[in-house]
């Protein structure tokens, strides 16, 4: 056996992994992100404070849209820790290096301890998945529950002594999951091994009663979140939903959520693009992008030429046909893919051990110029935006670049391992410490909210957030809502707005255009304080450069109104 395709020692793989563990914990640090991560955190908090954990609310009114599970998991967390940041993500963070063991272990039952230990690490420093444990959405709690559920799923495959237990965890994981983001996470958990059984001639499998008893196992477990939906929804007709009566909650689940969305027939819409998720993954699963599309072309290459040399598909299948259904799906976003990650990971880290001496050296200069090229680009982003503490920002960059050279000087895997995960530290440590507390102070509705916490005479006032218009809404008004200590008030018409202020005056967050429009019509309005607001999760460069930010922030007030 070659050097490079011995297991790393102990030592440095529990200290890697350590050092990865502490970058992915470094995004408890900046606030809750709008506009998503506001909302989620939102819902589960109206969840914790009014024990109410079956019925789901977002801005005072019946929500319908996502299902329960990750906010029964945070109003738990807020009902331990507080309402606040940390008690928000901290949960995310354990079901994300859940995932992490989860591969560690999958990949040990077909590979072999090296391709584990680099999988481990390829999961641990992929951009999208460190940057899902800052801007928490509920893909860190899907990832264990997919891979989870395969790892189960295959052990019973193999027949384990513990099939029986194996099959019944495996089936909970997945109806956990189903009750996360609904039914399409079938897809990845089943694709996968169904191509295995194909391709390595155990079709049969598909006519074991097991794989039917834990589908019907898995919907069984899913029936907590139906009742819920029957009982918000399909007991209420009178219910306006969407704009209209009459909707079923649980056809919602089954159906509009996943086919509505796929096909862009539901309510809720975007604009699919057919090659959206092959540029997207080049940079959300870096460093390891490359390494990966060559990984699955030289898998499906070899498929071609009927030589299966993969020990297992199941990362294969469930990796590009999850990839495929978000590909032809008529609503996308970049986090999306963060579920298949430990698949992903597992197809890089093959790959990577399998790699000739020559051509390991090749890939470990490469992938080392791709990583000085990150660090390159963070002190560029450093010296542009000019945060607070700018110097000691690059003085980071610099020192881990180079303590990472010194550490890691040879020309291996654990050298490659070690420079990525250098590579990582530098630039998300920079955007989790440096950049992110300066671009999170333009989240208005944040800033705001404190600002009233701080005041003796605003801080137990409750304060009416108004926005005008119909539906779930937007702009800084969860964040305001989540950071506030007093209750806050949606008032998303003017007679709903003089319904709240009728009795005197009253504390309102809004726009400034709101604010002066009410001015216009009659109201008093006293401003307190003005805070500007920029979208922070879709960034710009006027917005990066100090010099030409201003033009780009719309200003938000915190008001007493009256009639």
């Amino acid at each position: 056996m070659s050097d490079t395709s011995l297991p790393f020692d102990n030592r440095w793989f529990y200290a890697l992994v350590a050092v990865g563990i502490v970058l992915n914990a470094t995004g408890l640090f900046p606030p809750v992100m709008e506009l998503d991560g506001a909302l989620y955190a939102c819902i589960a908090k109206t969840m914790a404070q009014s024990g109410d954990f079956v019925n789901l609310y977002a801005v005072g009114a019946d929500w319908l849209d996502k299902p329960h599970f990750p906010f029964w998991i945070v109003a738990i967390s807020y009902r331990i820790f507080g309402i606040n940041t940390f008690a928000y993500k901290f949960p995310a963070l354990l079901f994300f290096l859940g995932s992490v063991v989860y591969t560690y272990q999958f990949a040990r039952l077909t590979y072999s301890k090296l391709v584990a230990q680099v999988a481990t690490l390829v999961l641990l420093t992929a951009f999208h998945g460190v940057l899902s444990n800052s801007d928490v959405r509920a893909e860190p709690y899907l990832m264990p529950l997919i891979i989870g559920a395969v790892y189960h799923f295959y052990r019973v495959f193999l027949n384990s002594r513990s099939s029986v237990l194996h099959l019944i965890v495996g089936s909970f994981l997945t109806g956990c999951a189903i009750m996360t983001k609904g039914c399409f996470v079938l897809v990845p958990i089943g694709a996968g091994l169904i191509l295995h059984w194909l391709l390595t001639d155990h079709w049969r499998e598909l006519l074991k009663p097991r794989w039917y008893v834990a589908v019907a196992l898995s919907f069984l477990f899913t029936l907590p979140e139906i009742y819920c939906l029957y009982q918000q929804f399909d007991l209420h007709p009178e219910k306006v939903i969407f704009g209209k009566t009459g909707v079923s909650g649980v056809r919602f689940f089954f159906w509009d959520s996943q086919f509505g969305r796929f096909f862009n027939t539901g309510p809720i819409k975007g604009e699919g693009d057919k090659f959206f998720f092959v540029h997207t993954l080049l940079w959300a699963f870096l460093p390891w992008s490359l390494p990966l599309y060559i990984s699955i072309g030289k898998a499906l290459t070899n498929l071609v030429k009927r030589n299966r040399f993969l020990p297992e598909y199941v990362s294969l299948g469930s990796g590009l046909a999850t990839f495929v259904l978000f590909s032809l799906s008529g609503f996308q976003l970049p986090h999306y893919l963060n579920i298949v990650f430990p698949f992903y990971a597992i197809l890089t880290a093959q790959f990577l051990v399998n790699l000739s001496p020559v051509a390991l050296r090749r890939w470990t200069i490469g992938q080392t110029v791709i990583g000085l090229l990150m660090a390159v680009l963070t002190i560029g982003l450093l010296l542009l935006v000019q945060p607070n503490q700018v110097t000691s920002a690059i003085s980071w960059v610099v020192i881990i670049t180079l303590a990472t050279f010194v550490i890691f000087r040879s020309v291996n895997l654990l050298s490659l391992a070690g420079r990525m995960l250098g590579a990582m530290l530098v630039l998300m440590c920079t955007l989790n410490l440096f950049l992110y507390p300066t671009f999170l102070n333009y989240q208005a509705g944040m800033t705001a909210a404190r600002y009233a916490n701080e005041q003796p005479s605003l801080a137990k006032s409750p304060t009416v957030l108004y926005e005008p218009g119909s539906g779930v809404g937007g702009g800084s008004f969860w964040s305001y809502e989540f950071n506030a200590h007093a209750p806050t008030y949606y008032a998303r018409t003017d007679s709903t707005l003089h319904l709240q202020i009728q009795h005197g005056r009253k504390q309102v967050f809004t726009t400034a255009e709101q604010a002066d429009s009410l001015s216009r019509r009659g109201f008093t309005v006293h401003t307190l304080a003005v805070f500007p607001y920029f979208h922070v999760t879709q960034l710009t460069y006027d917005f990066l450069n100090p010099a030409t930010r201003s033009r780009t922030l719309q200003p938000y007030v915190l008001a007493e109104i009256s009639e």
